[in-house]
């Protein structure tokens, strides 16, 4: 699945992009028919809050609408409408751009302090927009909020319907 996230859901968008979803944000106001254009162009489903991108002709099946306030609301009512797996792919894709990251090489380690430098396994790099990640505890506490909407909002796997855990 692909996104294309609205601007008035900009922080959902950032969060589907940190469980591995190809996940474009609006940010620019534009009007809605150039979203609804964009998403059906690009295979897209447009997520909002907004429901006059509903009543859009091509809208049906492209536009999901959610209802809610907040983040927690928002993972919430978006895993009620679709099989969102916060476990898909964590962290290959740039927070930033939405390019997929690849492995960093030393060269494009430099720029970071030469402590934080000798500390890390493994960093990654964003070719679009030259940023490096690093799994540092802002990754771990990341890491540990996907790993709690998976198992509150996120589909079941096969496992966990063949082998239901046993009532006391």
């Amino acid at each position: 699945m692909k996104f294309l996230v609205d601007e008035n859901l900009q922080r959902l968008g950032s969060w589907l992009r940190a469980a591995g979803y190809d996940t474009l944000i609006e940010s620019d106001g534009r009007p809605d028919y150039e979203l609804l254009k964009q998403a059906l162009a690009e295979e897209r489903l447009l997520i909002t809050r907004d429901r006059k991108l509903t009543e859009h002709r091509r809208a049906p099946g492209t536009v999901i609408l959610l209802d809610c306030e907040n983040l927690e609301d928002c993972i919430a009512a978006l895993c009620r409408q679709l099989p969102i797996n916060w476990l898909h792919e964590p962290f290959v894709r740039c927070l930033v751009c939405n390019t997929r990251l690849v492995h960093a090489r030393l060269e494009q380690l430099q720029d970071l302090p030469t402590r934080l430098r000798n500390s890390i396994d493994r960093a990654y790099y964003c070719p679009g927009c030259k940023k490096v990640y690093w799994d540092g505890s802002h990754v771990r506490r990341m890491r540990t909020r996907l790993n709690d909407w998976q198992q509150r909002f996120g589909q079941q796997t096969v496992s966990d319907i063949a082998s239901p855990q046993p009532s006391v």
